[in-house]
């Protein structure tokens, strides 16, 4: 069995714990659009020096512009430091985006630093990225946002934000990815007429995931699924898929499994079908950038200036994902952990997020804000779950106390 599908699929289970992280919950929302700014600045000032010497301002503006706009230096903190929730990925790439040509792989700190660009243009501060997972003995995201001041943001679930919001809140910046990208995956030549998870449960097909999964909870307490045929012993390998030769179901992610198991699973080596998680109800923001609550109103400024970047970055990479592909190759092969990656699931990766709609615009034109409805009504069926889990969330939790849309350029999209 291929080592590539082992570890591949340890890392969709990761992220499939990562719904049991603790989680965040937001502070007062920013009042200014970051994005406004660097409009108002170049429209002004060509007005009025075109009219004083027309023949050298029009030459120093345009300059001048891009590193006004995209100016961190005196605002956010150097390097600054985001905290993600596995080995480097795909998924992660639109982060690993922002990473300008000149940087250093510290295999020690299972990281990658280097000077923070927007646009191609050095931003004036650092950006440094910090593997999770093994990286962080399999802590959560949130745990380390609480208990490391340099780490500024994080991936963060928005059903962990909910879970966690009494004893940790965080606040999510940005919606990282619009839709999961976790699924349960069956074999279409053994259950040719299952096409969605309510079919999984009516055909009871045993379901082996990662326990703690808050979402497999509301599925067997809603009935979409049974208790009886949900197995929480998944340990991230295809070992027991492929010995139950196709008869039961497992976890993974979309954006990475399908292409796993037709092509480097060499026990495997075919198609498998999957339904999202996010389809059957549980409809969860995934590695959403979060911040501590009490960080917020210190780091505001640089927030209004970072949030826009980021979301510009999720653009460029998915646009033109091949630099950034082989830089997150790069890493994992200096990390050398057992996380095997290849050229080949990060294309796939790329193209699926597209496809599937993972990462995408909002309700809206807008790429990383968040529909407060949706919130809402996660907060609505998830706070039944993880009171019976003895995990009661915050009192009274509202959309606004997870999540904010404060520092989102409405004006960015795919």
């Amino acid at each position: 069995m291929s080592v590539v599908a082992a570890l591949a699929l340890a890392a969709c289970g990761d992220d499939d714990d990562t719904a049991d992280e603790p989680a965040d919950e937001p502070t007062e929302e920013p009042a200014e659009e970051p994005a406004e700014e660097p409009a108002e600045e170049p429209a002004e000032e060509p007005a009025e020096e075109p009219a004083e010497e027309p023949a050298e301002e029009p030459a120093e503006e345009p300059a001048e512009e891009p590193a006004e706009g995209v100016s961190l230096a005196d605002i956010c903190p150097s390097p600054v430091v985001i905290q993600t929730d596995w080995n480097p990925e795909a998924e992660h790439g639109w982060i690993y985006e922002m990473i300008g040509d000149d940087y250093e792989i510290d295999t020690g700190a299972v990281a990658v630093r280097g000077p923070l660009v927007a646009g191609g243009e050095e931003t004036g501060v650092d950006i440094e990225i910090r593997s999770g997972g093994p990286a962080i003995g399999f802590q959560t995201v949130t745990s380390q946002l609480y208990s490391d001041d340099s780490i500024l943001l994080g991936y963060v679930y928005t059903d962990e934000a909910i879970q966690n919001s009494a004893e940790f809140p965080t606040v999510a910046v940005m919606a990282g990815m619009e839709k999961n990208p976790q699924i349960l995956f069956w074999d279409p030549e053994t259950y040719p007429d299952i096409e969605s998870i309510e079919d999984l449960g009516e055909a009871g097909v045993l379901i082996r995931y990662f326990g703690g999964a808050a979402y497999m909870d509301y599925f067997t307490q809603t009935g979409i699924l049974s208790a009886d045929q949900v197995d929480g012993s998944y340990d991230g390998t295809p070992a027991l898929f492929i010995a139950d030769q196709g008869e039961s179901a497992q976890q993974g992610f979309g954006s990475a499994e399908p292409y796993i198991y037709a092509n480097e699973v060499p026990d495997w080596n075919k198609p498998i079908e999957y339904a999202y998680i996010n389809d059957a109800g549980w409809e969860n923001y995934a590695e959403s950038i979060a911040i501590k609550a009490d960080r917020l109103e210190e780091n505001r400024a640089c927030l209004e200036q970072l949030v826009p970047i980021i979301q510009q970055s999720s653009i460029d990479y998915v646009t033109d994902p091949a630099e950034t592909n082989s830089l997150i190759i790069e890493a994992v092969e200096a990390f050398d952990n057992g996380w095997v990656y290849t050229e080949g699931v990060a294309e796939y990766a790329v193209q699926t997020m597209l496809d599937d709609g993972l990462l995408s615009n909002g309700p809206d034109s807008t790429l990383g804000n968040f529909d407060m409805e949706r919130v809402q009504g996660l907060i609505d069926i998830a706070i039944p779950v993880y009171e019976s889990l003895g995990q009661a969330p915050k009192e009274g939790l509202v959309p606004e106390d997870i999540v904010t849309n404060e520092f989102i350029d409405e004006s960015i999209g795919l």
